[in-house]
């Protein structure tokens, strides 16, 4: 019996939780099915070659490289073209709120499993209002666990409509680097302190906190600070204080050399938890509350049960005491002891072996018309509202450009896409940052999809295309 295709589609986060769950399930899924994951995240350059899963990458709504009634059409056809092109029988989905043109996908091919991975601890905002249509439209709703659950008081921790499962994590005892191993693969010291800092830049407060998480680490006398990302901000000037030996890595996946690491300063994000923690890192998490997870809740459990310590993320010295508490020895062998306690995350397996019994199931539940067209027309309707809520704010940005207009650094070429069929993150990464709109295929794509694919992208961006094809 051959092995059954299942698809893991994701959205575009604010961090790499999705990606990372989808990540699990797929190594999980690889002995008994063909898996694939799909992804508006660009961390998804990463996975083809250091991970042995097929990718494919398709851009989201927000690279506007196409106006949302169209992105909606899009996402669905790019969907359906890849179920015919594989004969997958199961679609999975990790973000937040499907998007429509998965819904879409769904009525449209009535055969397909939908399932919805739908991380739990939600913050009370607008996306709650539809979690009732959204969940009738699925097959299966899974809620990989969170070892906060304690304090979800969110929408969806009252409902009865998911089945919930251990924690997902990339991170497995059995497959982790021992401590020098993991310094080794990455260029470290082997008998200096080792700080892993993961807090993103952007805009000024995110920027604030990571200068104040780097301030706590002054004064660890011969420490080694690693970073995923560059501290700068957006004009290049450095956020890191002076004194400390700074160095930025990329490894994927990052869970597999933790055990590099003393100590960690990270977001309260899902997987920045359940990797870090699980590996018996002593922590200081910084909570991001933009977006739906409610990154505080489950910061307050972990440091509540003495996981991790939380630093304010509204008050910048509280912060930077908190992370300088990290130098003291003791708190980190009282942290690293107590993780000791934590239970396997062993999600990734529960469902993986979830979806391989839907896909080899005959029968999919049926899709509801009715609430498929209800759901839709909700949808439009919350996007006038969100439309008229901003045209206010849109005028007094108007106004505000007028007085301080900047420079447009980049706009996406009006020539034909690139496709192809690139599975390297060198090669991956520029196409998929760059201003050439990137049309990216499955490995091992027949020529029939490519033309299915060419067929898509004309109705998508207008006009008439000549395939440029990169293998």
């Amino acid at each position: 019996m051959s092995k059954p295709t299942i698809i893991l589609a994701t959205s575009n986060g604010v961090g790499m939780g999705h990606l990372a769950r989808a990540s699990a399930i797929a190594v999980s899924l690889k002995e008994i099915a063909n898996p694939i994951i799909v992804s508006m995240a660009g961390g998804i350059a990463e996975i083809p070659s250091f991970m042995d899963i097929r990718c494919e990458y398709i851009p989201g709504k927000d690279r506007l490289w196409m106006t949302r009634e169209k992105w909606d059409v899009y996402l669905r056809d790019r969907l359906l073209a890849l179920i015919e092109e594989t004969d997958a029988k199961v679609l999975s989905f990790d973000g937040v709120v499907p998007y429509p043109g998965v819904i879409a996908a769904k009525n449209a091919y009535p055969d397909l499993k939908l399932v919805w991975v739908r991380r739990g601890l939600w913050q009370k905002k607008p996306q709650r209002f539809v979690l009732g249509l959204q969940s009738k439209m699925m097959d299966t709703i899974i809620e990989p666990g969170d070892i906060a659950r304690a304090y979800d008081f969110g929408p969806t921790s009252s409902r009865k409509d998911s089945v919930l499962t251990a924690p997902v994590s990339l991170f497995r005892k059995e497959s982790a680097l021992p401590r020098d191993e993991a310094r080794r693969a990455l260029g470290l010291d082997l008998d200096r302190p080792v700080a892993l800092v993961q807090l993103g830049t952007g805009d000024s407060d995110v920027n604030h906190k990571m200068t104040a998480a780097l301030e706590g680490l002054l004064g660890w006398d011969n420490l080694q600070v690693v970073l995923t990302k560059a501290p700068i901000d957006k004009d290049g000037k450095s956020l890191a204080p002076e004194g400390l030996d700074l160095k930025v890595v990329r490894y994927f996946p990052l869970a597999d050399v933790l055990h590099a690491f003393d100590v960690g300063i990270c977001a309260t994000g899902y997987n920045g938890v359940h990797e870090l923690l699980p590996a018996q890192i002593p922590t200081v998490f910084v909570s991001n509350i933009r977006g739906t997870d409610d990154q505080e809740a489950r910061a307050r459990w972990c440091h509540d049960f003495g996981f991790a310590l939380r630093a304010d993320q509204e008050d910048i010295a509280d912060i930077t005491a908190t992370v300088r508490k990290l130098q003291d020895p003791l708190v980190r062998a009282s942290l690293s002891a107590k993780c000791a306690e934590l239970p396997a995350t062993t999600g990734g397996q529960e469902i993986a072996q979830m979806l391989f019994k839907l896909a080899t199931e005959k029968t999919a539940k049926k899709a509801r018309n009715l609430t498929f067209y209800r759901l839709m027309v909700q949808e439009h309707f919350n996007r006038g509202l969100r439309h008229i809520a901003n045209l206010g704010l849109r005028r007094l940005a108007l106004v505000y450009r007028f007085i301080h207009p900047h420079i447009v650094v980049e706009q996406i070429a009006q020539e034909p896409p690139i496709f192809g069929m690139q599975t390297k993150p060198d090669e991956l990464r520029p196409l998929i940052k760059g201003n050439i709109r990137f049309e990216h295929l499955v490995s091992g794509s027949s020529e029939k999809y490519l033309e299915r694919r060419k067929e898509i992208s004309e109705r998508a961006y207008g006009h008439q295309i000549s395939v440029t094809r990169k293998r």
